[in-house]
């Protein structure tokens, strides 16, 4: 469809993750402009990787490949500069949230040439969104590697653990990120400390004896973020150490968080999931149903028995 020389940009951790899938399952040639958890990801799926700067990979490509962001600038700049130069730009979208914020800055929106999606249900926002930028399906790559990672982990059959449930809780840095708080339906309200306490505090109504809760940062959380809930809560939660997010899921019996896609990795992984957005946010985004939402359980007061068949 395209030609092999591609400048490939990318930021944020969950649009690196499906970018480096896409190009290691494509065989593209790719100049590579990186920044933030993206160095990160691509140098753990690639091993040493060279990065160039934004207008040299750009110079030297015939075509643009990004991921988005819902906070740094740099995939936007990206998308701006190849239009400038007549260049045709394709933004992959790696999440079902803030379509058109990924795209905006400061009241300036700078749209691609075309917008690829990894299923259907990204495929139908993306095209109510943006109604006049052509919405392709791109069979989502990351999902196509996770499968065969989570398979490989698996390998050994885990024991069951009777004395009880492990937990994941895979973190937002809502807070890190104000403008994150701001959704097209308004203000969320919460953030992520209030999130971690609502489901500690409501745990029991899983209706599942819980051992542990590992606590997971995210890739873009400061150092030592949850000190604090780890003290207030420590004899069961602990933070995650040196594991890659597959191995935590894999470990796990139950994945907990707000909308993050980490909660869609739980799935694949057959895992339990729950969204523990409290009762002063808004609804979880994330369209796919089997994603229980803990704060039904608490005020409906029904067990989980119910949902987690």
């Amino acid at each position: 469809m395209y030609c092999k020389k591609v400048a490939l940009v990318s930021h944020d951790a969950g649009g690196a993750e499906l970018l480096a899938s896409y190009i290691n399952q494509s065989q593209l040639t790719c100049r590579l402009v990186l920044e933030g958890p993206a160095v990160s990801v691509f140098s753990r799926r690639f091993g040493l990787v060279q990065t160039c700067a934004l207008q040299e990979a750009l110079s030297s490509s015939e075509w643009c490949l990004c991921g988005t962001s819902g906070q740094a600038d740099l995939e936007w700049l990206a998308i701006a500069k190849a239009k400038e130069t007549g260049m045709r730009v394709v933004s992959f979208l790696d999440h079902w949230m803030n379509y058109p914020e990924r795209f905006t800055r400061n009241g300036i929106q700078h749209l691609p040439d075309e917008i690829w999606v990894g299923d259907k249900d990204a495929e139908k926002l993306a095209k109510i969104h943006f109604p006049n930028i052509l919405i392709r399906f791109v069979r989502n790559p990351y999902f196509i590697d996770i499968k065969k990672e989570i398979k490989a982990l698996e390998g050994g059959n885990r024991k069951l653990d009777i004395s009880g449930k492990l937990v994941l809780f895979v973190s937002e840095n809502i807070s890190g990120h104000p403008h994150l708080k701001h959704l097209d339906d308004g203000y969320v309200q919460y953030d992520e400390f209030d999130a971690i306490d609502y489901f500690l505090e409501n745990m029991n109504a899983l209706g599942e004896r819980i051992k542990s809760v590992v606590i997971r940062p995210h890739p873009s959380d400061p150092p030592n973020k949850y000190e604090r809930t780890v003290e207030k809560y420590s004899d069961i939660v602990k933070i995650s150490n040196e594991k890659t997010l597959l191995e935590d899921i894999v470990a796990s019996d139950i994945v907990v968080g707000c909308q993050s896609m980490a909660m869609v990795v739980g799935l694949l992984a057959r895992k339990k999931v729950v969204s523990c957005i409290p009762p002063m946010g808004h609804d979880c985004c994330l369209p796919q149903e089997n994603i229980v939402r803990l704060r039904e359980l608490v005020e409906q007061k029904l067990s989980a028995s119910i949902f987690f068949n």
